[in-house]
This record gives C-alpha cells, sequence and structure tokens, in this order.
C-alpha cells in the first residue's frame, strides 16, 4: 500500500496548500448569495438520497403554497429532465440541471443555470440538488437554508452513516410517512434518536408527500424564512430554522 499512496517515501515532497481548495467554488456561491438576497428570494438547497421524496415533496409544497405561483426549481441529476417536467407539471417554474458523471451540484452550475432562468416574482427557489447523501452537503451553493429529505424506507441509522449531511442540515424532513403503517420495524423514534447524535439541535418534521399529512408546520417554517436585507442576519435564519418536533 505504501508503494501505492506515498506514505513513507523519503523522497516524498510535501506542497503547502495556501487556498482552501473549494475557495472558488465559495467564492461564486457568495455572488448567488447576493443576487438571491437582492431579490429577496429564499433559497432552498434540498438535499437528500435517490428515492428519499423530493421532487413529491416540492410537488405537495406547490399545491399547498398560498400563492402556488410564487415557487421556482433547479432540478439537478446526472442526466434527463423527467424531475424537472414532474415540477412544472405541479404549477412550479422549473428547470433542470444535468450534470453528467458529477455526483453533485456546485455553485458555478447553479450561477450558469440563473442566466436562462426567470427568477422575476419568486419568493421560493428550491434547488433539488443530485440524489446523494455524500458530495452535496459539502459545496455551498450560495442557498440561505439547508433541508434533508430522509425516507422512513431508508433505515434508522442513516444519520449515523452520514453525518456530515445531517450535521449541515436546517431541517431534516422525515417523508412517506404514510408507509409507516406496512413498516412495524421501522420506528421513529429510533430515526430521531440517530439524528440527535448528529445534529447539534435535532430539527425534525415528519410528512406525506402522498396523503399531505404533516404539512401545515413545513409550509409555516417556509413562512417564516427570513428574506431580503433580514436574510444578512445569521442569528435570524438560526431561529427562524429551529422547529418544534412534529409528526404527522
Amino acid at each position: 500500500m505504501c508503494e501505492t499512496c506515498g506514505c513513507g517515501d523519503p523522497e516524498l515532497v510535501p506542497v503547502e496548500v495556501h487556498e482552501d481548495i473549494l475557495a472558488g467554488n465559495n467564492r461564486t456561491a457568495a455572488h448567488n448569495r447576493s443576487h438571491f438576497r437582492s431579490q429577496s428570494l429564499v433559497t432552498i438547497n434540498l438535499m437528500g438520497s435517490p428515492g428519499s421524496g423530493k421532487t413529491a415533496l416540492l410537488e405537495t409544497t406547490a399545491r399547498n403554497l398560498d400563492r402556488p405561483g410564487t415557487i421556482g426549481a433547479l432540478s439537478g441529476d446526472l442526466a434527463t429532465d423527467l424531475d424537472a417536467a414532474r415540477l412544472r407539471d405541479a404549477g412550479i417554474r422549473a428547470a433542470a440541471i444535468t450534470t453528467g458523471s458529477a455526483c453533485h451540484l456546485d455553485a458555478e452550475m447553479v450561477h450558469h443555470a440563473l442566466h436562462e432562468f426567470d427568477t422575476a416574482s419568486l419568493e421560493y427557489l428550491f434547488i433539488e440538488n443530485v440524489g446523494n447523501l455524500v458530495c452535496p452537503a459539502v459545496y455551498d451553493l450560495g442557498q440561505e437554508v439547508n433541508v434533508v429529505a430522509l425516507s422512513v424506507t431508508e433505515g434508522e441509522d442513516k444519520p449515523l452513516k452520514y453525518p456530515v449531511m445531517f450535521r449541515k442540515a436546517d431541517l431534516v424532513l422525515l417523508t412517506k410517512t404514510d408507509l409507516l403503517a406496512h413498516l412495524p420495524e421501522v420506528s421513529l423514534d429510533r430515526i430521531e434518536e440517530s439524528l440527535a447524535q448528529v445534529m447539534p439541535q435535532p430539527r425534525v418534521f415528519s410528512l406525506s408527500a402522498r396523503t399531505g399529512e404533516g404539512f401545515e408546520p413545513w409550509l409555516s417554517w417556509l413562512a417564516a424564512l427570513p428574506r431580503g436585507a433580514d436574510a444578512t442576519n445569521a442569528a435570524s435564519i438560526a431561529t427562524a430554522a429551529r422547529p418544534q418536533e412534529v409528526r404527522a
């Protein structure tokens, strides 16, 4: 192994790193954030595994908003615009970002997409990240908050296996709760115990996009998020993004 990785090689030359490897991404993210705030646009980075219910969550959210035409979405996937097409059918102004082989979105991808995406009159912009519980947590896109969708079918130990994702989350949405009646071995208490071990202050809503149960607290949370100049106050964001646990 040492022949492969170089450890123990007396001729190995150390290299000083003078800039964060993500510095370029972070600069673009700051530019995106400034743009969003100038439009009083609340931007949410929605992350989760493939099949966790991210697209269904947005469809039901749009149908239950007081002003459904005020929600937009950039939907990331390796290929196809199927999710973006679903969102448009639900009344969401949506565009696809196809990444090819990249397993996450980055700030430059979002910036490029914004050149051809009209955000005028929108109040909320969801960035539906590529289905993945690893890489998306690392890349700042310019969002105000991170929301993670975790399906009850994914296993009670997912937060323990992917702690960075949940540590970065401002809110976790336990999705597909309508399936709990068919999953007697799954315990919401154990999922929440796992979240409590990796999140500084566990923030959880339980809901079902299929039945609509549990959506009122989620929509109220969205409505309370600060926007524009108010969003520059990190404390106000932290306060708004601190719901009590609610189960559907």
